[in-house]
């Protein structure tokens, strides 16, 4: 999926998968029930990568069905509304999150907010989860 950020959308879209800490992601649950969670992120450019702690309810949701869809919170007034829809795939060949140094970067203070190293964060949420967006919608 490219994003068209000649667009006053696809720039504020862009902005925000690039510059937010927190992306909700839905999974499905076997029995068909939504389960939105909050979670850290890097955009790529043309993926979501998401690191999760073994055992976690996601992972069996993304083994069993890997649509997903993708959301930031909107305003209180329900503007700025950005949903990406598409697969998810738990890739055990990709790197730790300190082998990709812009997440890193991103969550470095936030990592130490919750007590950990960026090395201790790694092995803890040791599971990635790379999702390719299909369809994006929002306004």
């Amino acid at each position: 999926m490219v994003i068209d950020t000649t667009t006053p959308f696809g720039a504020r879209v862009a902005r925000r998968l690039n510059d937010e800490k927190i992306i909700w992601l839905t999974t499905v649950r076997p029995n068909g029930t939504p389960e939105p969670s909050p979670v850290w992120f890097l955009w790529t450019g043309s993926e979501v990568v998401i690191y999760s702690q073994p055992n976690k309810q996601k992972l069996k949701d993304i083994a069993q069905n890997p649509h997903v869809a993708l959301n930031f919170n909107c305003t209180p007034t329900g503007g700025d509304v950005i949903i990406l829809t598409g697969e998810a795939q738990i890739d055990q060949a990709a790197p730790p999150a300190t082998g990709l140094p812009g997440y890193v970067e991103k969550y470095r203070e936030l990592i130490a907010n919750i007590g950990m190293t960026p090395d201790h964060f790694a092995k803890g949420y040791s599971v990635p989860i790379r999702i390719t967006p299909k369809k994006l919608r929002g306004h």
